[in-house]
């Protein structure tokens, strides 16, 4: 539950060995991650592959201004589709995870559209969409403090239009939702992952 390329991966290596004794092993991999870090693993990750390797990239915004604001610890957008092409050109499974998308900020037509042209061009395979985000009740009174810094006069948006409710889907979702397939369509970008296809005898059954 936490992304396995913190920026202290790059001295301490450990989702680097463990993908090593993931490769010496021969299980299938799926990596969500925020950071191009995932590059110095190439080579394990294309030992991985002849079973299955997919690397999927959080992206909510194109824009590396706005991302460095509501992300302001990990690499700009820029930088993720960048990997994303190196990863496409080694033969690594690899698209988009576009979530959470957060209200009145990154929820505009030209954004969707924007990071499905971007990962396009970058080589993904797929983009899987949530027109939304989530708030509990602790985190939603630290988000709306950083509301306040970033971007004034959003929280109360957020607040007439979702009071306390724990998902907040974005105004326009079904609009949104419509384009981003659409879109998807006509680039040949799959809105759904494609599975570990491998024959089904020899994978690990809970029945």
């Amino acid at each position: 539950m936490n992304d396995p390329y913190m920026p202290i991966e790059a001295e301490w290596n450990m989702t680097g060995r463990a993908l090593e004794i993931i490769a010496e092993r021969g299980f299938p991999i799926h990596i969500i991650t925020k950071s191009d870090l995932v590059l110095k693993d190439l080579a394990t990750l294309c030992e991985i592959n002849r079973v299955y390797a997919a690397v999927s990239f959080t992206i909510t915004t194109a824009d590396d201004a706005l991302c460095q604001k509501i992300e302001p610890g990990a690499p700009p957008a820029s930088k993720r589709f960048a990997a994303m092409r190196v990863l496409a050109d080694n033969g690594i499974y690899t698209g988009v995870t576009l979530m959470p998308i957060l209200p009145f900020i990154e929820d505009s037509e030209e954004s969707i559209v924007a990071i499905v042209e971007q990962a396009r061009d970058a080589g993904a395979s797929y983009i899987i969409a949530a027109f939304g985000m989530t708030m509990r009740d602790r985190q939603r009174a630290y988000f709306y403090d950083k509301l306040d810094c970033l971007f004034p006069g959003i929280r109360q948006q957020y607040e007439r239009r979702y009071g306390e409710r724990y998902s907040c889907v974005v105004p326009d979702a079904r609009r949104l939702e419509k384009i981003f397939r659409e879109r998807c369509a006509q680039l040949g970008i799959a809105t759904r992952m494609r599975p570990d296809q491998r024959e089904t005898q020899t994978q690990l059954r809970l029945m």
